[in-house]
């Protein structure tokens, strides 16, 4: 394993190297066999899913066109649901909970680039940073939620909000940044 996998496994800075590219072939060719099924074709994509992800809870169904950029750092409890059009880049762990709801074009996206030194985002240098996802949460259709970001169990994100910092728990959070709306 080379030095700038270590790093990205670690959360640290790193920059891209043969390993990950090996790694991101491997995820590409599964996901064009998972987004090639058809509509009644659930046991052959929760089998991909298998092979793909970290791990999958039973009853967890995930809708096609899904991408992620290595799929074994995601993993999804059981019987929850991704909607169409999912991308979660996990460069580093994405953890998502038990009877999860995840609308369609949802974004979770753990990769940071330098804000200031504009010298190492041109050398592309990231830092990835985890996004977890409690038991029972709903994400609704369009939503983003960035790098190292926590939603509590039983929250509910508003539809096409950004999420940027922590959503406590039985929470309802909308907008752009998201805000907390109500306790639930």
């Amino acid at each position: 394993m080379g030095d700038n996998k270590e790093r990205m496994l670690r959360n640290e800075w790193y920059l891209d190297e043969p390993d990950l590219a090996e790694d991101r072939l491997r995820c590409g060719r599964l996901l064009d066999r998972f987004n090639a099924t058809t509509t009644d074709e659930d046991a052959e994509r929760f089998a991909i899913l298998t092979e793909l992800l970290g791990g999958i809870g039973p009853g967890t169904r995930v809708l096609t066109r899904f991408l992620c950029s290595y799929g074994h750092l995601t993993t999804i409890g059981a019987n929850s649901f991704v909607n169409n059009d999912a991308i979660f880049m996990d460069d580093a762990r994405i953890t998502i909970g038990d009877d999860v709801r995840i609308g369609p074009r949802a974004q979770l996206l753990t990769a940071l680039h330098p804000l200031e030194d504009h010298d190492k985002r041109r050398e592309g240098w990231e830092k990835p940073l985890p996004i977890t996802i409690g038991d029972n949460a709903w994400l609704g259709g369009g939503v983003i939620v960035c790098p190292g970001v926590t939603i509590g169990a039983d929250s509910v994100v508003g539809a096409g909000s950004v999420v940027l910092r922590e959503v406590p728990a039985r929470t309802f959070v909308a907008g752009n940044p998201a805000r907390v709306i109500r306790e639930l």
